[in-house]
């Protein structure tokens, strides 16, 4: 088990701060706005009244989000009783209140962010769309978010942060807004014999981004996504449908570094979660939950990583982070958005 001073700064993320705008939507509203169940994209001109819409029209809550801080912020909960500050964040906002509400967030939950500022572009806002059956969509507004610059990585905090971390993780999301960031990253984990840690967060990405998704996979020693998202990679390449296959020749892929396999852990909602680690093929079953107690599924794939991830710094073995990733993601949809109670009652 890790000690406090081990873990004090080990866990650094990079990704899109966004303010999720999450309401319950009725067919109609997806219909209008052209958006489909369990998807994440990106806001083109038309989905830009929507955000009105979603705060007018409909009971709508403001909850700190983005993917990558939400693990982040989920890692921080774990481990807060052995770290009151083992995580920190990079990712750019407005200067404005959303900006603010966004740092008040993460700092209470103990995450050290340091945020790039803008000082003309708003804070980037997620509507989050649920449906009757707890299913979401995302939309993403990214604006201030996707002008995060890799020179803000070059300030002075900014290196002591990069250079106290130990684990390095990044949603893909952040590929759309600077690729550069990412990669620094990346290669700073493989030059310093770190781990870094990458999301296929989209079946859009595989596709769109794929050379940028591929490039940061090539460093990666963990490779996380859901069915979806894995599904699009293996079409893309070639590799056909079947999960697993997907996820063992994903493992396979060249990797910048030797001094560690890649691991890809692909979940499934209730289904089994699949992993591969040293060419193993391992499934790990979810623990039932009634549907009943299911609020809100927007951030369980992001809980879940947040979960591993903690035990992760603890240098516990592959089940033992997939048991704590299942623990976190079941917290996280009892409750509206990537929330969670004070205390963290993981053993």
């Amino acid at each position: 088990m890790a000690s406090a001073n081990k873990l004090q700064h080990a866990i650094v993320g990079l990704g899109n701060p966004l303010l999720d705008i999450s309401a319950k939507v009725h067919d109609e509203f997806l219909a209008k706005y052209g958006i489909s169940v369990d998807n994440a994209i990106l806001a083109e001109e038309k989905h830009l009244p929507m955000y009105d819409e979603l705060t007018k029209e409909f009971q709508a809550e403001f909850i700190a989000g983005g993917a990558t801080q939400n693990s982040i912020r989920v890692a921080q909960w774990m481990l807060k009783k052995h770290c009151e500050n083992a995580t920190s964040f990079f990712g750019c906002v407005g200067k404005d209140e959303f900006g603010k509400l966004l740092k008040d967030c993460a700092t209470k939950d103990g995450v050290n962010a340091h945020y790039m500022e803008h000082e003309s572009v708003a804070t980037g806002t997620c509507a989050v769309c649920l449906n009757d059956a707890g299913e979401r969509s995302l939309v993403a507004n990214l604006s201030a978010a996707n002008e995060m610059a890799v020179k803000h990585l070059d300030d002075p905090t900014s290196k002591t942060i990069i250079e106290n971390g130990k684990i390095y993780y990044s949603a893909g999301f952040h590929l759309t807004a600077c690729p550069e960031a990412v990669m620094k990253l990346a290669e700073h984990a493989t030059y310093s014999n770190k781990v870094f840690m990458i999301n296929l967060a989209a079946p859009f990405l595989a596709t769109f981004f794929k050379d940028a998704l591929v490039a940061a996979v090539h460093h990666a020693d963990f490779v996380f996504g859901n069915e979806n998202e894995a599904l699009e990679f293996g079409k893309v390449h070639g590799w056909g449908e079947d999960l697993a296959v997907i996820a063992l020749r994903l493992s396979q892929l060249p990797k910048a570094s030797g001094a560690r396999c890649r691991t890809v852990i692909f979940t499934q909602g209730a289904k089994p979660t699949i992993t591969v680690q040293n060419g193993t093929l391992r499934l790990f079953e979810v623990p039932t939950l009634d549907q009943k107690e299911i609020v809100d599924t927007n951030g369980a794939g992001d809980a879940f990583v947040g979960g591993f991830i903690s035990q992760l710094a603890h240098e516990q073995p592959l089940e033992k982070c997939v048991d704590a990733g299942h623990w976190a993601a079941q917290v996280v949809i009892r409750r509206s958005g990537c929330t969670f109670p004070d205390t963290c009652d993981y053993n």
